[in-house]
Formats: structure tokens, C-alpha cells, sequence
């Protein structure tokens, strides 16, 4: 593939990431897309959850794969090096489009909230967007969805080598990224069952994802990342870390 087929190629993935991360907000939320999480036409109780669970499977599946080194070997003799990311963020961003394409929906309602506890729930939403958001430019966002690698081939430089770091939120917890999506998908005024599966199997997913990106971490990192698994906790902030950072922040 050309510089130019994989810089185009590469922002197209990157759009189609944009897309399905913003309506995935609204098919949480139900704000202003075709359907959303409690839409479509009913099936029976056993029928939504085998359809459901497949559909989280498939995303979560092709997820891992892409994402483990061994596969990456294999897969970058088909693909040119630079455009592998992106392409797993195209299939991560199709697979999810086909989730929320495809979910059958369990109307039973489990709680709904009216007045100010809607708003906080709403609140909860928009903080946890912001980790994702945030965590993603704190490490380096362009490399996490391809940009940075598409580029480097463009203009003909080579990647820099990665460097462990842990800025900000990354200092109260190992993966911000993942603990502002489990917020995101919990934090809703109008909680069905449908919803709670959807939200229970991808926080799932995430537990089990992490377990193995640890794993690849440590192999990368070795002693450096072992000694910060001591210290910070993977997923659930620690209180004490909460204080000391922001005690820092307030007299630095």
C-alpha cells in the first residue's frame, strides 16, 4: 500500500472511530439517534440475551485477537506495519456499530429517575467521556487510533520507541481510559435490562481485556510496571492515592 492509500486509509479509520464513539453516547443515552439501547422490535427473553451476548462476544473476541502480540506478527505480513492500528480500530468501530446495530432490547425497567437524580445521573455520564477523553491524550491519543503511525510513514520518519509513563490520572489508577467507559455505561437515569446486560458484558469484557493487556504490559515494561501494580490500583481509584494527588496538585 502507498503513503498515501494508508495516510487516507488511516484518517478514514479514525473517522469511523469518531462516529461510532459519538453515537454510542446517544445510544446509551437515547439523545437524538435512530435507535437506541431500548429501541427495536422485541424478541423473546432467551432469544435477546443469546443475540446480545454474541454481539458483545464477536466485538470483545476480535478485540483481544487484534490486540495480541503474537497475532500482530502474523497480521503485519498482510498489512503494511504502519496501517495495523488502524485497522484494528476499524474493526473495533465496525463490530461495535453492529452491537448497537443488532441489540435486541429488554424493556423491563430496573430503576428511572426524574429531577435532580436524573441530572446527576447525566453528570455521571459526561465525567465518565471526559476520563476516556482525557486518559486517551494523556498517553498519546494519535498513536492509540493510528494517527501518529500513518503520519510517521508519510513524511517517512520512524516511530518512536514506547516509554513508560504514567501522567496524571494515571497515577491514581492503571487504566482511566476503562474505568471512564464502566462509568458511562452504569451512570443512567433509566436503567433497563437490556441496558444492564449491555453495560454488565462490556464491563466484563473489560475486566477480562485488561487481565491480558497487564500481561502484556509487564512483558514490555518488566520490573518498571510490576512496581507501579504495586502501587495503583488496576480499575477502582484508591482514596489515599485520590488525597496525596490532589494534595500535590493543590501546592505545586
Amino acid at each position: 500500500m502507498k503513503r498515501s492509500g494508508i495516510l487516507i486509509y488511516g484518517i478514514i479509520c479514525y473517522l469511523l472511530f469518531i462516529a461510532s464513539f459519538l453515537y454510542l453516547a446517544g445510544f446509551l443515552t437515547d439523545f437524538r439517534v435512530p435507535k437506541a439501547i431500548n429501541d427495536g422490535e422485541q424478541s423473546p427473553l432467551l432469544t435477546a440475551l443469546f443475540v446480545n451476548l454474541g454481539l458483545v462476544f464477536l466485538f470483545g473476541f476480535f478485540h483481544s485477537l487484534m490486540a495480541r502480540k503474537r497475532f500482530k506478527t502474523w497480521w503485519v505480513r498482510l498489512v503494511s506495519p504502519h496501517a495495523e492500528r488502524s485497522t484494528f480500530v476499524f474493526q473495533a468501530s465496525l463490530f461495535l456499530a453492529l452491537a448497537m446495530w443488532q441489540w435486541r432490547p429488554i424493556p423491563q425497567v430496573l430503576w428511572q429517575f426524574d429531577g435532580a437524580l436524573a441530572s446527576l445521573m447525566y453528570c455521571l455520564f459526561a465525567i465518565g467521556i471526559v476520563i476516556v477523553l482525557i486518559s486517551t491524550f494523556l498517553i498519546d491519543h494519535f498513536e492509540l487510533f493510528g494517527l501518529r503511525q500513518i503520519w510517521s510513514v508519510s513524511i517517512e520518519q520512524p516511530m518512536p520507541e514506547p516509554v513508560f509513563r504514567t501522567p496524571l490520572l494515571y497515577k491514581i489508577v492503571r487504566h482511566p481510559m476503562q474505568l471512564g467507559v464502566a462509568i458511562a455505561l452504569f451512570a443512567t437515569p433509566y436503567m433497563t435490562v437490556g441496558h444492564l446486560v449491555f453495560a454488565g458484558l462490556m464491563t466484563l469484557y473489560i475486566v477480562i481485556g485488561l487481565l491480558f493487556e497487564e500481561r502484556a504490559l509487564l512483558n514490555e515494561f518488566g520490573d518498571q510496571y510490576r512496581e507501579y501494580q504495586s502501587r495503583v490500583p488496576m480499575l477502582v481509584p484508591c482514596p489515599r492515592l485520590l488525597r496525596t494527588e490532589t494534595g500535590r496538585s493543590l501546592t505545586s
